[in-house]
């Protein structure tokens, strides 16, 4: 496997400039997952990794070598799409043997390959039907093999679950997950769902309106989101997030409550700053120790855990996760509070990170 260098990476269409220097290295062996929201680049960066899209600027390098001008086939790498992709008059055997017959590979390497893949994925029953009598999960794996089986310096996964239902998902997620572990390709994978972000991969690329918000473990990103953006988009339910101002020593001020944090929030500047928590870090507490106080508007008991949907005020909703035996109902006062190594503070005008 071979490691994937990212230098001042940028793509513009005429004079709109989509994706902004971008600087990535990807180590060999390593499982990159791009996350972010529709429209911020990240399917765009993935396809200029596999020579889909030209490059307008910057350097892009797989195993040490330059590859901007090289084309798709030239690059050694494999990418599993969405659709799925599959000759739907060949049969899996012949979808993944097709693109070795194309580069000339002879019939027992052929064989040894698609065996192989077809073990790993468990599909070796399947080789002799069409796409057509698969399912959904089974054509994934069917693509995912035709991948395997080309032997490549790196894997591309461009929203490869987004066609599958919510259980087919889990599974194949689990089985991209085993399959990495026991192969450790260099993988770069695109997602909207940080499910599977969080999940899947040795770091996170959060991206944003084409430049790459904060990359890390899953949960550095989780505990310590660099932005406002991350704050918002790692964490499900997100992270509660609440426009406040400094006040005296390590304290802050939001919705009128004097609030200890465990670090000033910054510099002492007339911006303004917004106060975050996660859920989780919130708990009931009597109404003299309370930050916030307010109505349950919505109660939502998944089994393992309850989430509380608190109106603060009539003008606020925040998101509290409590014990699943908790027993709440809509209309119930609450009160909560958190503790001051849970808050995280961002600036408000820039979005970035001050504690």
């Amino acid at each position: 496997m071979a490691g994937i260098t990212l230098n001042k990476i940028r793509k513009s269409y005429g004079e709109l400039q989509v994706i902004h220097d971008i600087d990535i290295d990807i180590a060999s062996g390593e499982f990159l997952v791009l996350v972010g929201p529709s429209g911020c680049g990240k399917s765009t960066l993935l396809r200029m990794i596999a020579g889909l899209e030209d490059i307008t600027g910057g350097e892009l390098a797989i195993g040490g070598a330059t590859v901007n001008t090289l084309s798709p086939a030239e690059r050694n790498i494999a990418m599993v799409f969405q659709d799925y992709a599959l000759y739907p008059h060949m049969t899996v055997e012949d979808n993944m043997s097709f693109g070795l017959k194309m580069r000339g590979a002879t019939s027992d390497e052929i064989g040894r390959r698609v065996e192989n893949a077809a073990n790993v994925l468990k599909i070796k029953d399947f080789l002799k039907r069409r796409p057509a009598q698969l399912s959904g999960g089974q054509r994934q794996r069917v693509a995912m093999g035709r991948a395997i089986v080309r032997e490549p310096a790196a894997f591309l996964f461009d929203e490869p679950l987004s066609n599958l239902d919510a259980s087919l998902r889990v599974e194949m997620r689990l089985e991209i997950a085993k399959l990495h572990n026991r192969m450790k390709a260099t993988t770069v994978y695109v997602t909207h769902d940080q499910v599977e972000a969080m999940t899947l991969a040795d770091r996170i690329a959060v991206m944003n309106a084409g430049v790459v918000e904060q990359i890390g473990k899953p949960l550095d990103l989780y505990r310590k989101p660099a932005s406002l953006f991350v704050a918002r988009f790692i964490g499900s339910p997100t992270m509660n997030t609440i426009d406040a101002a400094p006040a005296e020593g390590n304290s802050i001020t939001v919705l009128g409550r004097r609030i200890e944090v465990a670090e000033h929030a910054g510099e002492r500047h007339a911006a303004p700053i917004v106060f975050g928590i996660r859920p989780e870090d919130l708990t009931r507490c009597s109404p003299e120790e309370a930050w916030f106080s307010g109505e349950v508007s919505v109660a939502e008991r998944l089994g393992s855990q309850t989430y509380a949907y608190v109106e603060i005020g009539g003008t606020r909703m925040l998101t509290a996760e409590l014990p699943r035996e908790t027993d709440i109902a809509v209309g119930d006062k609450i009160h909560l509070k958190g503790h001051a190594g849970s808050i995280h503070l961002f600036d408000k005008l820039t979005g970035r990170r001050l504690n």
